[in-house]
């Protein structure tokens, strides 16, 4: 009897809840398996971009190696989730699926069906594996999660203790004939195809996906550089690789966890230095914390026009204000900067994309979910409930209580003085 570990955006050997519990709890054969749908990789604006859709490429081909390092087999399926990843479990003799706990209807409606599809005689083990803290130890219950972040994250940070991250399973006794790597055919093509992508040489992001990948951006911007000692005096730059930690892509497919980026903070702060900066790489580990919990507690009230706040808002659908925007050929020369950045690199800076959503939805009275679903195809970080949620809190229906508006001929001239960003992108 084999036990299946479900990957999906948890593409990590350590600090992986679900694969540490099928290595501990299950005497015979642990397999990996992911499925990779290439319908989210078609269109003009497809549901998985290509440069998320690269990145993840280079995930799955390292957690592939760390995989066979502990004698694991993995398979990397290729179609709808629904029926490709019951066929292999049918197939396969399988005794027991471990897969994370999701909140959201599309998530949730995939693995509603896939139950539904295999054996009642499989048993199902479901965790959470996606938070800093997780919704059994956050401070309060979730229907009295605070509307804006400060009095959460003061209640966190008055209790907070971070479970210490698992360490990597250890080495597997593999006795079946199974296979340590299986692909279905498509793969060799879907990968040749994404892996070939240029990255574009102004690109503030070219760094490759994968555990080690992150592993060793940790390093340099903390122990090898300093650069976190000074985060929150470079956090709002526009150009080069280490304004930010850029770490976001990583946590978004689960290359590395949340806690191993706490430790390994609390490690530098031990051992070289503690300041304002390095608490700030925390203070933005709880807004992505916070934001988990508005989508775990509002559900699919993120997807809708009056967001979590059900306000009357902006439903705006104008094509041509859609194509100059998304192309880069607004009236604000920062504005198009900042657009022209994604959609050639698939990277936005924080700065850029509060300026670009205000603008959307504030500026031109656009419909805000037309520019989240714009982000969701293009950001090589994509996260659903990041995502979601920010574009609610910039365009008036979410956690921001003072509903602000960017103007960003005056962000401009506060983070662009010299015009290098827009002169960069814009030429």
């Amino acid at each position: 009897m084999k036990s299946i570990v479900w990957f999906t955006n948890n593409l990590r050997v350590a600090d992986n809840p679900l694969l540490t519990a099928a290595c501990k709890n299950n005497a015979n054969e642990v397999v990996g398996v992911y499925c990779l749908n290439p319908e989210k990789l078609d269109g003009d604006f497809p549901k998985i971009g290509p440069f998320r859709a690269k990145f993840n490429v280079e995930s799955l081909l390292d957690l592939k190696r760390s995989l066979e390092e502990l004698n694991i087999p993995f398979a990397i399926l290729i179609g709808d989730p629904t029926k490709r990843l019951p066929e292999y479990i049918n197939e396969n003799n399988i005794g027991t699926l471990y897969f994370q706990k999701v909140w959201h209807e599309e998530e949730v409606l995939i693995n509603k069906e896939i139950e539904a599809k295999i054996s009642p005689n499989i048993q199902l083990v479901s965790l959470y594996d996606q938070f800093l803290l997780g919704p059994e130890i956050i401070p309060f219950e979730l229907y009295k999660l605070p509307k804006v972040f400060t009095p959460f994250r003061k209640k966190v940070e008055a209790t907070l203790e971070v479970h210490a991250p698992l360490e990597v399973p250890a080495k597997q006794t593999n006795t079946s004939n199974t296979p340590l790597f299986y692909s279905d055919a498509l793969w060799a093509s879907i990968s040749k195809e994404l892996l070939s992508i240029k990255i574009d040489s102004r690109s503030a992001f070219p760094f490759k996906g994968g555990e080690k990948a992150a592993q060793e951006r940790i390093d340099h911007y903390f122990f090898s550089t300093d650069h976190v000692a000074q985060y929150k005096e470079t956090r709002n730059g526009l150009i080069g690789l280490d304004y930010s930690t850029k770490l976001s892509a990583w946590l978004a497919n689960g290359c590395i966890s949340a806690r191993t980026i706490y430790y390994q903070l609390k490690a530098y702060e031990k051992t070289v230095k503690a300041n304002e900066s390095t608490y700030w790489v925390l203070f933005e580990l709880l807004w992505r914390e916070f934001f988990k919990y508005v989508g775990l507690k509002h559900k699919n009230d993120l997807f809708k026009s009056g967001g979590i706040n059900h306000k009357s808002f902006a439903q705006g659908n104008d094509p041509k204000v859609y194509n100059d925007w998304i192309s880069g050929t607004t009236h604000s020369p920062f504005i198009n900067a900042n657009m022209k950045e994604l959609s050639q690199t698939g990277w936005m800076s924080n700065r850029g994309r509060q300026n670009v959503a205000s603008y959307w939805s504030k500026t031109l009275d656009q419909d805000w979910r037309i520019g989240a679903t714009y982000f969701e195809s293009q950001l090589i970080d994509y996260d659903v409930d990041s995502n979601w949620a920010n574009w609610m809190y910039t365009s008036g229906v979410g956690n921001d209580p003072r509903d602000r508006i960017f103007n960003p001929e005056r962000q401009a001239d506060m983070y662009d003085p010299q015009k290098a960003f827009q002169k960069l992108w814009n030429n």
